[in-house]
């Protein structure tokens, strides 16, 4: 059983749990993207447990019409196991949740995976699509997207690259710790690039834009370019961070909340708790019964 210290951040440990809070969330205005947590499983089995989970799931999100998809870490399909692995794991799961309309995203984890990643991405993608790329209704229409990150030196060209592929890119700063001779170092270079990377999206790309971000300057460089260039695009935030913000933005914006669940969530909860200091103090003032 998930404490209430962690539950802001985490949905539950069962699928039934998240769909719960997934069915709060549609009543608010706001979307969501589940998450099984797992990731570097070094072993088969776990691998095809959760990727039957993510089958099942996108059934239960079809069956009870709630406006959810999914998002799925390479190396929770098995990437650590060969990408021959991955490749299979994932086009079942994509498969399987295009047979009920569910969309999936495919989440970027650190540099070493993103040829993989984008390989697999661009593939899928040209198959089943990217999903209706409209600020209506995204989350109900089968395809896939993935994420890149600004830090990474590369993600310039991975993103002109992705401009004629039929699936969805979610923009994100980059929450690993990459080395400097991949990676910018810093904020003020990482903030400079994401604004750029919108810039050229919101120009080049005909909607599917997905902005990962919390910070307000980001989200409201991105409400400018759409007004500007009439590209549509979603916005996505993480489960218990900003969350009056989500509400007030789901007014006027598509907005998604990132929404994860599972018995793997204790490493989850401490790397949120860790990263912003206002979660800290939560964490704190829930020990402390304030």
């Amino acid at each position: 059983m998930i404490p209430p210290i962690a539950n802001r951040f985490v949905a539950g440990e069962s699928p039934a749990q998240a769909l719960d809070h997934v069915r709060r969330l549609n009543g608010r205005n706001v979307k969501a993207i589940v998450n099984l947590l797992g990731e570097h499983y070094d072993d088969r089995p776990p691998v095809r447990s959760d990727a039957g989970e993510y089958r099942a799931l996108a059934g239960d999100i079809a069956n009870s019409n709630l406006d959810a998809c999914l998002s799925i870490k390479p190396s929770q399909l098995g990437l650590d196991l060969g990408e021959d692995v991955f490749r299979e794991e994932l086009e079942a799961v994509v498969e399987a949740a295009a047979d009920h309309g569910v969309f999936v995203w495919i989440d970027m984890e650190d540099h070493t995976t993103t040829d993989a990643t984008l390989d697999a991405f661009e593939d899928l993608a040209r198959e089943y699509g990217g999903g209706e790329r409209s600020a209506s209704d995204q989350g109900s229409d089968a395809g896939v997207g993935v994420c890149v990150q600004a830090n990474l030196e590369r993600t310039r060209a991975d993103v002109e690259r992705l401009a004629d592929v039929p699936g969805k890119v979610r923009f994100v700063k980059g929450a690993y710790d990459e080395p400097a001779d991949v990676a910018y170092q810093d904020s003020t270079r990482i903030n400079r690039e994401y604004r750029d990377l919108l810039e050229y999206a919101f120009e080049h790309y005909d909607g599917g834009i997905g902005i990962g971000s919390h910070d307000p300057a980001m989200i409201e460089h991105a409400i400018d370019l759409h007004e500007e260039h009439g590209t549509d695009f979603e916005i996505q935030m993480l489960m218990g961070v900003r969350e009056d913000a989500q509400y007030e933005l789901a007014d006027d914006h598509s907005v998604y909340q990132y929404v994860p669940y599972g018995d793997r969530w204790k490493s989850y909860f401490y790397r949120r708790v860790t990263e912003r200091k206002e979660n800290v103090w939560f964490a704190l003032r829930a020990i402390l019964g304030r």
